[in-house]
C-alpha cells in the first residue's frame, strides 16, 4: 500500500509540475528542477521547431549582476535570468488584422530564470488579454510545454 501511495504521489507531483501557475501580476509560470542550461537549449529548440527565429536573447541576469555595484547595490537577485524574444508572422498578423493595437504585444518574450541558492528554473510569459491574443498565449504555452517536456 505505501508504494500505491508513493506512486500516486510522484504522479500528481509530476503533473502538478505541467500546471501553470497564475500570478496575481498576468504572468503565466512553469517551475522545474531541470538544469538552467538544458531549459535555455530546449527553450531554443522548441521556438525553432514551431518555425520561429528568435530576434534577441537578453542576458537580464548577468546585466544587473554586472552592474549591481556600479548602482550601489550588493544584491544578488538571479542565480541566471534570460528573456526570449521572438514573433510569428502567421499568429502576429492574424492577431493585428482584428486589432491593430495589438502590435503592442509584438515581439512576444518567454523568460527563464533561476534565484540564488534555489534549484528550481522558473520559465513564463505574460498573460494576454482575451479574445485574439489568446492565440498567442497558446502558442507561448505550447512552446514553454515543449521545452520542458511537459507537452
Amino acid at each position: 500500500m505505501k508504494h500505491l501511495i508513493k506512486a500516486t504521489l510522484a504522479t500528481a507531483t509530476l503533473a502538478l509540475a505541467a500546471i501553470p501557475a497564475h500570478a496575481a501580476d498576468g504572468v503565466i509560470t512553469y517551475k522545474t528542477d531541470q538544469d538552467f542550461d538544458d531549459v535555455t537549449f530546449g527553450l531554443e529548440n522548441a521556438i525553432i521547431e514551431a518555425g520561429l527565429v528568435i530576434d534577441h536573447v537578453s542576458h537580464t541576469g548577468d546585466m544587473l549582476e554586472r552592474t549591481r555595484g556600479d548602482v550601489g547595490s550588493d544584491v544578488t537577485i538571479f542565480q541566471h535570468a534570460d528573456i526570449y524574444s521572438f514573433c510569428s508572422a502567421a499568429v502576429s498578423r492574424k492577431v493585428m488584422e482584428a486589432d491593430p493595437m495589438n502590435v503592442v504585444f509584438c515581439p512576444y518574450d518567454v523568460f527563464v530564470m533561476q534565484l540564488p541558492d534555489s534549484e528550481d528554473v522558473v520559465v513564463g510569459f505574460r498573460e494576454y488579454p482575451e479574445g485574439p491574443m489568446q492565440d498567442v498565449q497558446k502558442m507561448l504555452d505550447d512552446i514553454v510545454k515543449s521545452a520542458l517536456g511537459t507537452e
